[in-house]
């Protein structure tokens, strides 16, 4: 069975019209002759989205009941088994109601598209997870339903439903999106003008990346290899010389002339990984490129032209940086270069070759001494070319009438050979040239003269020179390659450790300290930090530097007290005790510098981070209550203004009931403007420490009456059911009256119509526990805590039932009284708040309270 399509309608906002555009399209497959059906659609009460459904099938929707309320979600084993050819289902990022058959709706969609059935869908940019933390940081306001972006990704078509933020906001205006009541509040928050601007070019650039990657397999899937210059893509070429950081800025201003152009730098390594750039600068001008907002790769190729240029086309560049060449004009008359070379190969691709100061200064010949034979092994190959030469010789003098002379230039060879296993190419080469002087001078006719009377055996000696030195040259090559491959293996597993350390642990700057000092055997390692501005002579002066981080013995107090030490940058010097490091080790020890000097800025951005977070969490929670406060005084106060406008006004003779109605509707709203100043004030003395305290033994059965009372018209809404024989508690009788009538009012408004509120209170050990029983939906598990937290509601679809301080107040105040305060759910459904609070002793002193837990100062 063919596996069914999804088309997503993507919107930067609620009310941009996706539903609209969606029912539109359905209509329109529909009048073509397709089976279309209703899967789940939300019209959210707007009329001309509701036009749109009338005369569609529509599937019944499915009915659970989740802790005594009853919510309808999308029923899939009916979609499946009326097997339309395509079903329209809104809200893909929606979270089903606990009990359903999938956790979300995109799990649902999956379930029909594998039955083969096309389904038409709509997401908002805010619900997809990549951009989740951005959208929070933009507007505020953490989006609990996510979708992951692969989902989204694979659909078959994504199409932008777009709309300028004016426009929107006067949609809104105009009724078409929410209801007039609502407008106000959600124009001067989620929908002003900046958040909804930088919600477009979030949802305009995930689509661009949506397009971007259909036009990469359409170019895969067609073998189109030419560059299609639709964004510019600027790519860097990196050897690992000094030179890299020039080109990286310099290709990053390249990029920066276009808006929106992506920046990649690229190293190709030889296949047989022995031969590559130095591997510190690698490392620091890879953290440089990452911190341009560009990405690194490696590629592998023996032709380095080739393999640029392969990379290029694949991520379809439209330039292409390259560094001005190092080499030499003798070594050009050979070979072109990589620069001319991939010059003449680019194409359609524009090449930029960038002068540097490396440039005049040559290539830069390694130390091939880590390469080479060992002295030792030298000084045998020696010996025995010296020994072995006149031995031989002295041995084939009394057969040189027996032996021919190409058996006795055979002899010779293997000697020469031997030479070569041991000692090399000089010492073989020395053998060579030796042993045809012996062979000529002994063994070829005329006797003891120089000269050679056959021509045949001056080529015989000729080429056995010439075999000699070749077979020579390749076993010293064969020895120096396998050293290489031995110490590159050697230190590809260093780096590999040390970058196993930089992702491993929480400590990682002392943790990569401590694995450098045993992988090189030092007595210590110390990274050091320049306390002032640059001098010639502080290199030796211990009170211009300082310790940033040490492992070892006594630890180096400046660069000038080290065996080894490595500049990092301006500031930053790794110093090494315990031995010279030759120069194959300093650029494992140059890598290892660059990345503890990483090290360093994350755990200095991550403490950076620490101190800002309370900063952040108390400017997060300003930012909303400013929020919120704009419309929950706005509504007490508009109440209680146009009730004293109505008696103040001579146009309308008012009955003394309508002015007892009036005068009321007043006082309520004067009521609650004053509850909802007075949590405001008490969460900032709590939040500031300053709220004064009188604990008290507290007679329960004085108080919750009171409470009760304090409710006003909700007071018929709460029973109570307090012992009188319980026993006192620790208190301040005004905080704790304010604490119940929070959770007394948050009970009854969440409370279904007809089940009253039930307080009870019980002793339990040292502590009473006073209980708040509601039957209302109650909230999930994972919720719990969260629901303390301040401005909670902000993130709810109704924000108009208060800022949500209640609670987060409550269990603030239930603190600062030595008290806790728990949610446990309600068997049988509902929530249950407890409050418990110490059984009292003796009175208990006046003090001042501080934060509590999960409230910033």
């Amino acid at each position: 069975m063919r596996r069914g399509r999804l088309r997503v309608y993507l919107g930067a906002a609620p009310g941009v019209g996706k539903t609209y555009a969606m029912l539109g399209e359905g209509r329109r497959a529909r009048e073509r002759g397709r089976d279309v059906v209703v899967g789940f659609v939300e019209t959210h009460g707007r009329p001309r989205t509701a036009a749109l459904l009338e005369g569609m099938e529509t599937i019944p929707r499915k009915t659970l009941v989740y802790r005594g309320a009853t919510f309808t979600e999308l029923d899939v084993d009916a979609v499946i088994e009326r097997a339309p050819t395509a079903a329209l289902i809104d809200e893909l990022a929606h979270t089903n109601v606990p009990g359903s058959k999938n956790v979300k709706r995109w799990q649902d969609i999956d379930e029909i598209l594998d039955a083969g059935i096309d389904v038409i869908s709509t997401v908002n940019i805010q619900h997809l997870e990549s951009v989740n933390d951005v959208v929070q940081q933009i507007t505020g306001i953490p989006q609990r339903e996510t979708v992951p972006d692969e989902v989204v990704r694979r659909a078959h078509q994504v199409e932008l439903v777009d709309m300028s933020p004016e426009a929107l906001r006067r949609r809104m205006a105009h009724g078409n999106v929410y209801a007039p009541e609502k407008v106000s509040a959600a124009m001067s928050n989620y929908f002003r003008v900046g958040n909804l601007t930088a919600l477009r070019e979030l949802a305009l650039l995930w689509v661009a990346g949506k397009v971007d990657d259909q036009l990469d397999r359409y170019r895969a899937d067609h073998g189109i290899a030419v560059t299609w210059e639709t964004r510019e893509r600027v790519v860097v070429a990196l050897t690992g010389g000094p030179e890299g950081d020039t080109l990286v800025r310099r290709a990053a201003r390249i990029a920066a002339r276009t808006k929106g152009a992506d920046l990649l730098a690229v190293h190709v390594t030889s296949a047989d990984g022995l031969a590559g750039g130095d591997p510190a600068n690698l490392a620091r001008q890879r953290t440089l490129v990452e911190s341009m907002g560009a990405t690194y790769h490696q590629v592998v190729g023996d032709d380095i032209p080739r393999a640029l240029l392969d990379f290029a086309r694949g991520v379809n560049a439209t330039q292409l940086v390259l560094g001005a060449s190092r080499r030499g004009r003798f070594a050009q008359i050979f070979s072109r270069g990589v620069g001319v070379e991939t010059t003449a190969l680019s194409g359609s691709i524009d090449v930029h070759m960038i002068t540097h100061e490396e440039a005049k200064k040559g290539r830069r010949h390694h130390d091939r001494s880590r390469a080479a034979l060992t002295s030792k092994r030298r000084l045998a190959g020696w010996a025995v070319a010296t020994a072995g030469l006149p031995l031989l010789t002295a041995a084939l003098l009394p057969f040189r009438d027996v032996i021919s002379l190409p058996s006795e230039i055979l002899l010779f060879l293997c000697l020469v050979v031997g030479v070569a296993l041991i000692g090399g190419t000089w010492p073989a080469v020395t053998a060579a040239v030796g042993g045809s002087l012996l062979l000529n001078w002994f063994f070829t006719p005329p006797l003891a003269t120089w000269t050679i009377a056959d021509p045949e055996n001056f080529l015989a000696l000729v080429v056995f020179v010439l075999v000699a030195a070749a077979v020579s040259t390749i076993v010293d090559l064969a020895a120096r390659r396998t050293r290489e491959a031995a110490r590159a293996r050697a230190d590809a597993e260093a780096l590999s450790t040390l970058a196993g350390h930089v992702l491993r642990g929480e400590a990682a700057l002392s943790s990569l300290l401590g694995r450098l000092r045993e992988t090189f055997s030092l007595d210590s390692v110390t990274l050091l930090e320049r306390t002032g501005e640059p001098t010639p002579d502080d290199r030796s002066q211990p009170e211009a530097w300082r310790i940033v981080a040490t492992t070892g013995t006594t630890p180096c107090t400046s660069p000038g007290v080290a065996d080894t030490d490595v500049r990092i940058d301006e500031r930053l010097v790794l110093a090494a005790r315990g031995g010279l490091l030759n120069a194959s080790d300093r650029r494992v020890l140059e890598a290892f510098a660059a990345e503890a000097a990483v090290a360093l800025r994350q755990e200095r951005l991550q403490e950076e981070a620490e101190q800002a977070r309370p900063l952040a969490e108390a400017d997060r929670m300003r930012t909303a209550l400013l929020a919120a406060v704009s419309h929950d005084l706005r509504t007490p106060l508009s109440a209680a203004k146009a009730a004293v406008e109505s008696l103040r006004s001579h146009d309308v003779a008012w009955s003394a009931r309508d002015r007892e109605e009036l005068l009321a509707t007043a006082g309520e709203s004067l009521v609650r403007l004053d509850r909802l100043v007075e949590n405001l004030l008490d969460m900032s003395r709590l939040q500031a420490g300053v709220l004064g305290l009188s604990l008290q033994p507290v007679a329960l059965e004085d108080v919750v009456p009171r409470a009760i009372d304090d409710l006003g018209s909700l007071r018929e809404r709460v029973e109570g059911d307090v012992d009188i024989e319980l026993p006192d508690v620790v208190a301040d009788p005004a905080l704790l009256e304010r604490v119940l009538v929070n959770l007394m009012s948050n009970a009854v408004r969440h409370s279904p119509p007809g089940r009253n509120v039930l307080v009870t209170a019980s002793t339990h050990g040292d502590d009473v526990e006073i209980r708040v029983i509601d039957r209302g939906p109650g909230i999930p598990r994972e919720a719990h805590d969260r629901v303390f937290l301040p401005f909670q509601r902000l993130g709810d679809r109704d924000n108009g039932t208060g800022v949500g301080l209640g609670l987060a107040l409550a269990r603030g105040l239930t603190e600062a009284m030595g008290g806790t305060l728990e949610p446990e759910e309600t068997p049988g459904g509902g929530l249950t708040m407890i409050v418990k609070l110490p059984v009292s002793s003796r009175a208990a002193p006046p003090r001042r309270a501080g934060p509590p837990n999960g409230i910033p100062a």
